[in-house]
């Protein structure tokens, strides 16, 4: 072999060596967390410990059908310290001193007299999904002090996202700022029990000041789409660690809106198919007889499911990160 092969030889093997190396599989990086492979409880999906509350759940319940045609609805907005998971407290910005905020519901064709009371230091807002207005009339910022008043007529059913709509978006959703508005179609939906799970999720980091245990927005890792806790009404597993109870093969009716503001909730019922879905302001069923149902960001849906024996079914979105983060609870069917 003359030297000039020579050396072309040992380049090649130089390179193909180079690119064996690069394809090799890195090392895992020093502190990387293992994930536990103990089971969080005695069920399939159970991402959490099932029945052990230590403060009670938000209440799911959907508020009752009204006849009033006129809906008077007045929400003060107000920075408060919330808990979004079992002994994690979390300096919020809040409609009503909580997360969510409190769920409306209305009837198609009904008008909503709507006050919005600003208690907070800064300027917010309020957009309602389920309105048809001009939003530079009325989803404008509402100063530290003042209040804004105005009227919409709910023309569409479905379940509804409401929130703070005041730049920047994303983080006034982050900390708080969103519930869900019912509207009912004129001719009443068949009985059921009714429930509201609003998907949301926090990112956070300590806050510091005079209560050094709360928590605070991490504005980083929202945009990077890294939230610590994703939560089915504010609380990470709260319906895990205290069950929904109904009883089998009743009627169940779930209105899941997802705040985000960032995470698709793909809703699903362990041990059970829908009976019926009805996405957004869908007037009649857009699915029936599925297993697993994606509610986007900034959308709503309306579940319909019997479960069909005693015993306990985790609801979860099957993103099983965001779950394995708290989006996770149980309905016990009894007797």
């Amino acid at each position: 072999m003359s030297r000039a092969h020579l050396l072309t030889a040992l380049v090649l093997t130089g390179v193909v060596a180079g690119c064996r190396e690069r394809r090799s599989p890195a090392a895992a990086p020093q502190g990387a967390q293992t994930p536990s492979t103990t089971p969080a409880a005695d069920v399939s999906h159970g991402e959490a410990a099932i029945g052990s509350a230590d403060t009670a759940p938000v209440d799911p319940q959907a508020p009752p059908r009204t006849a009033a045609r006129l809906r008077r609805v007045r929400i003060e907005i107000r920075h408060a310290t919330v808990t979004i998971a079992a002994g994690v407290s979390y300096d919020a910005w809040t409609f009503d001193g909580r997360v969510p905020g409190p769920a409306i519901r209305a009837t198609v064709g009904d008008t909503i007299d709507f006050t919005l009371v600003n208690r907070a230091p800064m300027p917010h807002s309020m957009d309602f999904h389920a309105a048809e207005i001009a939003p530079d009339r009325v989803y404008v910022n509402v100063m530290p002090g003042d209040s804004l008043h105005y009227r919409f007529v709910a023309r569409v059913a479905g379940a509804f996202l409401y929130h703070c709509g005041t730049a920047p978006v994303a983080m006034h959703i982050a900390n708080g700022m969103y519930g869900a508005i019912l509207v009912d179609p004129l001719r009443p939906r068949p009985p059921a029990r009714e429930f509201v799970l609003v998907q949301s999720e926090f990112y956070t980091r300590k806050a510091g000041g005079a209560d050094s245990n709360a928590l605070a927005l991490d504005w980083q890792k929202l945009l990077g789409l890294a939230p610590d806790y994703v939560t089915f009404n504010g609380r990470s597993a709260q319906y895990a660690a205290a069950p929904i109870v109904v009883r089998p093969r009743e009627p169940l009716r779930l209105y899941v809106v997802n705040a985000g503001p960032n995470r698709i909730s793909a809703f699903h019922v362990v041990g059970a198919i829908f009976d019926h879905v009805f996405l957004d302001g869908s007037a009649a069923a857009s699915l029936s007889g599925v297993q697993t149902v994606d509610v986007p960001v900034g959308g709503g849906a309306i579940f319909e499911v019997r479960l069909a024996e005693p015993g306990s079914y985790p609801f979860v979105t099957h993103a099983f990160a965001d779950a394995t983060k708290g989006a996770v609870g149980v309905f016990r069917a009894k007797e």
